[in-house]
């Protein structure tokens, strides 16, 4: 039985399947013509319905980004011994890698897959700027309209041939596609929505308090979250740690005070729960790179 199961193993030729391949010297020819192209390209891209018996190993890996959209059945695929299950309205994101990768449909429930192989003159620091891990796991997502519209105006437009205008329109489109999945306009994860809104009631909590003296562990208790969970939400939301957020809050208000009062340094400072004025004077320096006097009396202009 495992031997016809491995002879019914196949890449490709599904019915109903849709599949080009760009040879590399058509996208060097393109290149040659436009080297914006050379930033991000599509090298292979396809549509497998219902793909039983769908297998693929590579062994050394993929010089491509490999992208598939799992819109029914299942699927899976392997990097290392690191195995991830892929469902229905799932996609997720292979950086370009040497790690052995192995990935193929479920046996009993096949995927149906829209799928894209793209690259570029470097694709290191777009997979980094872009949070591309090899480890990240299939991402859930809501029918994406937008991004089926935009693989099939990609494919139709490659299936025309390749003619300057037609490569040069189906790669304007990949940034677009890529984007759709990156940044959905419909995000129906609430566990995603619940972070935002505690996110957001955390500044509003923080803005009340701007006279206390608030800890990490105050906050994350206020959300039912684990400090370190709490603080790696809030930085990947505000750019910030919570603290940090919360001096800057702070510095915003004595900001607003310096420039609109004449109340004294060391009462700004007890006001904003700090009752040394000189650190609160070292701490103003620190982050706003002059002392509070001389922000009262020469602020910053502000550039036209």
């Amino acid at each position: 039985m495992q031997n016809n199961m491995k002879s019914f193993k196949q890449r490709d030729g599904f019915q109903g399947e849709k599949l080009i391949s760009l040879p590399d010297n058509i996208w060097q020819k393109a290149i040659k013509e436009n080297p914006i192209l050379s930033h991000l390209y599509i090298t292979h891209i396809g549509y497998f319905p219902k793909a039983a018996y769908h297998f693929r190993k590579r062994k050394n890996g993929c010089a491509d980004n490999i992208f598939i959209y799992c819109m029914r059945g299942k699927g899976w695929y392997t990097i290392n011994d690191k195995r991830f299950e892929v469902r229905p309205n799932e996609f997720f994101i292979i950086p370009a890698t040497k790690e052995p990768l192995t990935y193929g449909a479920d046996e009993n429930d096949p995927w149906t897959i829209y799928w894209i192989h793209f690259s570029g003159n470097d694709m290191d620091t777009f997979n980094k700027s872009f949070d591309i891990g090899l480890l990240d796991g299939p991402q859930q997502i809501a029918y994406n309209e937008k991004g089926l519209d935009l693989w099939h105006s990609m494919y139709q437009n490659l299936e025309m041939g390749y003619g300057k205008e037609n490569i040069t329109k189906a790669n304007l489109c990949l940034y677009h596609f890529v984007s759709s999945f990156l940044y959905p306009d419909i995000n129906i994860n609430e566990k995603k929505q619940v972070e935002k809104d505690s996110i957001t009631n955390t500044i509003t909590y923080m803005r009340s308090k701007l006279a206390e003296k608030l800890t990490l562990e105050d906050l994350a208790l206020m959300n039912d979250l684990s400090p370190s969970h709490f603080s790696l939400l809030f930085k990947k939301s505000t750019g910030m740690a919570p603290l940090d957020y919360f001096i800057h809050l702070k510095l915003q208000q004595a900001c607003l005070q310096l420039l609109t009062s004449e109340v004294k340094v060391k009462n700004i400072a007890a006001d904003l729960g700090y009752d040394d004025p000189y650190y609160f004077s070292r701490l103003f320096k620190k982050y706003i790179k002059m002392s509070p006097l001389q922000y009262r009396f020469s602020p910053p202009s502000k550039s036209s």
